[in-house]
């Protein structure tokens, strides 16, 4: 029962406080800066939950994860994941609560981020920094874009937490990958490569729904590319080497 508290006070907080930066800050520090913030904020949970869930707090993690190692059960894999989205659920009400406490549209009083306007053919608004589709950006793009960076992402957190990577830095890597991840996806759709983290604030931005199908099958996809592929180079170096 931790590892599943830890899973959804993790997702909680990677919520509140990654998009939270582009809620509350992003007009103030921009695409990089958010980017950093959700590095950052993933950084502080791997150190701190760790040790208690692996810090996946993420489904295309934890699916990364049951593909790979064999500790990992479907029992986990359902449990992480309904923590997960309850967890991300519980994350974005607080971020729509702080957003409704403040005074919000009036030039010159708070400037919210993580609005897009004009969303699809509906020319509607999303907020709380849903994943949808950035203005130009398509859906084949937006699909493409979620499975190649999610492949990078959990094939990092899977190498990192492998008995070849460096355990005491693998948060740091963890961490960097999401940020870098995050720069290059925001422009396209906010940056998924985790459904929990859409399926929250979609919650409270009902005009995402439309493109949610992306932002789970994209990273699922990646997850499983990058399952595969690591389970290819982990297997070949436990071959013995020919002298």
């Amino acid at each position: 029962m931790k590892k599943y508290l830890a899973e959804f006070f993790g997702t909680m907080f990677l919520i509140l406080l990654a998009c939270g930066s582009a809620v509350l800050a992003g007009p103030k520090i921009g695409v990089l800066g958010i980017g950093l913030c959700f590095g950052l904020v993933l950084l502080a949970l791997c150190y701190t939950i760790g040790g208690i869930s692996g810090c996946h707090v993420n489904p295309a993690v934890s699916l990364g994860v049951y593909l790979t190692d064999k500790n990992f059960s479907g029992k986990d894999l359902c449990g992480y994941i309904i923590a997960q989205l309850l967890g991300a659920a519980v994350g974005a009400a607080f971020l729509f609560w702080l957003m409704d406490f403040g005074l919000f549209g009036l030039d010159g009083i708070y400037q919210f981020g993580g609005i897009t306007e004009g969303i699809g053919y509906t020319g509607k608004t999303s907020w709380l920094a849903t994943n949808v589709l950035q203005p130009g950006a398509t859906w084949q793009m937006a699909l493409l874009s979620e499975c190649l960076l999610t492949f990078f992402f959990v094939f990092v957190v899977l190498g990192a937490t492998s008995k070849y990577g460096n355990s005491s830095a693998a948060g740091a890597a963890i961490g960097l990958a999401l940020g870098l991840v995050n720069i290059v996806g925001i422009p396209v759709d906010n940056c998924s490569v985790n459904p929990a983290r859409s399926f929250g604030p979609a919650i409270f931005g009902p005009n995402a729904w439309p493109d949610f199908w992306i932002m789970v099958v994209g990273p699922l996809a990646g997850a499983v590319i990058a399952a595969i592929v690591w389970k290819g180079i982990a297997s070949y170096r436990t071959q013995p080497v020919n002298e």
